[in-house]
């Protein structure tokens, strides 16, 4: 029995412990990452001002936070700068300039259509949690909708780019991302029909969450008026046309 209370206590302690260190984990990485690419300007800096001027930035190397501070200073720079018509000029120069060099363009600029997707406000991405049967029939897993299919792969399906009142639910498609737990940045991205799509009440912050703690922390039932939720419901597909 004595044994068993103890090993009780540990696992409680552990409890406490374990999310307060991988927080400082990810804290010091990220943190680290600033540190370095700090160091790394200053390093520049150095190497173009005058030898008068090295003590005064070695100095700097040793200042707690400052890293943290410039950096967001940078940041908060350059959303002024860049929110206005000048700003935009520059802007469209500099992306301009990237997409001459090759290899170092299709980063770029892929890079910049995601940022661009997930971190506009204007943009669809992750603005809706729902529910898909995966990896196989009868499993369920939560996923988030970004968009739905276009061009070629909306030819090929019978998919409409836009959604319109009244059309054949065989042409409304959508992109969905389903998240893999506990590291939601990676996943698989899948095209279906909006019919095999349950929608979620739920945020998708909330959604995000319960991905995160493979099911530990459940968000609150938004079903009926007494708070209870409905099970999933699939509404069946409507079978694809033959040619």
């Amino acid at each position: 029995m004595r044994g068993r209370a103890m090993k009780k206590y540990i696992v409680a302690g552990l409890l406490v412990w374990l999310p307060l260190a991988i927080t400082i984990w990810v804290l010091s990485w990220v943190l680290g990452g600033i540190d370095s690419l700090f160091s790394a300007v200053l390093s520049i800096t150095q190497a173009v001002l005058p030898q008068s001027a090295h003590a005064f930035l070695e100095s700097l190397r040793h200042v707690p936070g400052l890293s943290v501070l410039v950096l967001a200073a940078a940041l908060l720079a350059t959303g002024i700068f860049t929110a206005n018509f000048v700003g935009q000029w520059w802007l469209s120069m500099w992306d301009r300039v990237i997409g001459k060099i090759p290899i170092v363009k299709s980063i770029y600029n892929s890079v910049k259509q995601v940022s661009d997707t997930l971190f506009s406000s204007t943009g669809n991405a992750f603005r809706e949690a729902v529910l898909v049967q995966y990896p196989r029939p009868g499993a369920w897993t939560i996923a988030f909708v970004t968009g739905r299919p276009a061009g070629e792969v909306a030819a090929h399906l019978g998919a409409s780019p836009t959604t319109v009142m009244g059309m054949d639910p065989r042409m409304d498609w959508v992109s969905v991302y389903v998240p893999t737990t506990p590291n939601p940045t990676s996943g698989f991205f899948l095209m279906m029909q909006r019919a095999d799509v349950v929608p979620l009440q739920m945020s998708v912050d909330e959604a995000l969450k319960y991905v995160i703690s493979m099911g530990v922390v459940g968000p609150p039932a938004k079903g009926d008026g007494n708070g209870n939720g409905a099970p999933p419901t699939a509404v069946p597909a409507v079978a694809s046309p033959r040619n």
